[in-house]
């Protein structure tokens, strides 16, 4: 699938997505033209790098998820440095700490929405 598409796909403009190749995040194959050719697979793991964004994850971080994250780390983690094991920990602070206020701000849009006359709403949401 050609950028374009892939790009409505994920949500992203194809700009961020050949930011995304560039910085490593993801990749592309190469049709016979030069296009960039995306699988399924690639697709699905630029969705996946996208949602991290969406997060708040510095594409730096991302990197360091993408390598904890693949086969490999899961079946045999390379040694981790203390000082990447501390960002690592200050980094899920900064998680949790966006999780509690996503919470929050959920929670006050439930209330709302059950106090008026629009709770059926909370039924598709």
């Amino acid at each position: 699938m050609k950028i374009g598409e892939v790009a409505k796909k994920v949500g992203a403009p194809t700009r961020m997505l050949r930011h995304y190749e560039q910085q490593g995040l993801i990749q592309a194959s190469r049709s016979t033209n030069g296009y960039r050719d995306y699988s399924d697979e690639q697709i699905e793991h630029a969705r996946h790098v996208r949602a991290l964004v969406e997060a708040g994850l510095s594409t730096r971080m991302i990197k360091i998820v993408l390598d904890i994250e693949a086969p490999a780390a899961q079946e045999q983690p390379d040694e981790c440095n203390r000082t990447l094991a501390e960002e690592l920990a200050r980094e899920l602070r900064v998680v949790e700490n966006r999780i509690v206020c996503l919470e929050k701000s959920r929670d006050a849009v439930i209330d709302f929405l059950q106090r008026t006359n629009h709770s059926d709403l909370l039924a598709t949401a």
